[in-house]
């Protein structure tokens, strides 16, 4: 592990997929990481994974779109390590908290709203309980997670890809409101990954399938991720901020 980084990044959605591949990363680039997830036994799980292999970490449970949940999780993040450095915003309603799949007519308006709820509205959120503190130390990074879908449309979930839509939006704008306060905002757009931790055989064939319009023929796996994030929040991205770093093998080109 490298040598250790003042403060604290909070990773939401990370006790599973690949939420849980930006805690390794992280810890082993020498961050504090809080794992915060709905599912506190498996976020408690990976802080001891993470803990006995002698990173800094801290499970916390949060249900990203209450705001006393938030401001409990920035809470017990400054208790434990004094500042926020940093912020990955991966939780969302995808496949731990599953979606339909399905065309534009036949999705419910409960599920809509759930999507936009936790994925947008989350997302605003905890920026809003964790921007403060960044300022208040006159720097911080803030890395939200979009999706490729958003960039070249997918003819199912249309109310996933318009709420990861709504996050390449929302990170330019917040990446022009807090600038001149040395706050980062930039967003990483995934491609089709094999996320899922115990896959069946009809998930891999559909990632499989997604291989054919990739410049990178192979599926991509969640550590084909870590990398962005961790660079997003390394001080070689310090004049960066609005931007969408596509992470696909060359599918989506731009």
């Amino acid at each position: 592990m490298s040598s250790e980084k003042p403060g604290a990044v909070i990773v939401t959605g990370a006790a599973h997929g690949i939420g849980a591949e930006y805690a390794d990363r992280l810890v082993r680039d020498g961050w504090s990481v809080v794992v915060a997830d709905l599912d506190y036994e498996a976020a408690h799980k990976k802080v001891q994974q993470l803990t006995a292999d002698g990173g800094r970490a801290l499970a916390v449970r949060v249900d990203i779109s209450k705001e006393d949940e938030i401001a409990a999780m920035v809470d017990a993040t400054l208790k434990t390590f004094g500042t926020i450095a940093g912020l990955v915003n991966n939780a969302a309603v995808f496949s731990v908290v599953p979606m339909s799949r399905a065309p534009f007519g036949d999705i419910e308006l409960d599920e809509w709203d759930l999507m936009f709820r936790v994925n947008v509205r989350g997302t605003w959120q905890v920026c809003k309980a964790v921007v403060p503190h960044m300022a208040e130390n006159g720097y911080g990074k803030i890395v939200n997670i979009s999706s490729g879908t958003a960039l070249k449309g997918s003819a199912s979930r249309i109310h996933y890809v318009s709420s990861k839509g709504a996050i390449v939006s929302f990170t330019k704008t917040l990446a022009k409101e807090v600038g001149a306060k040395g706050v980062r905002v930039n967003c990483v757009a995934p491609g089709s990954t094999l996320s899922e931790e115990d896959p069946d055989e009809k998930t891999i064939e559909y990632r499989q399938s997604r291989v054919t319009d990739r410049a990178l023929p192979r599926v991509q796996l969640p550590a084909d991720l870590a990398g962005a994030v961790s660079f997003f929040l390394s001080p070689d991205s310090d004049f960066i901020t609005g931007q969408t770093l596509v992470v696909d093998g060359g599918t989506h080109m731009h």
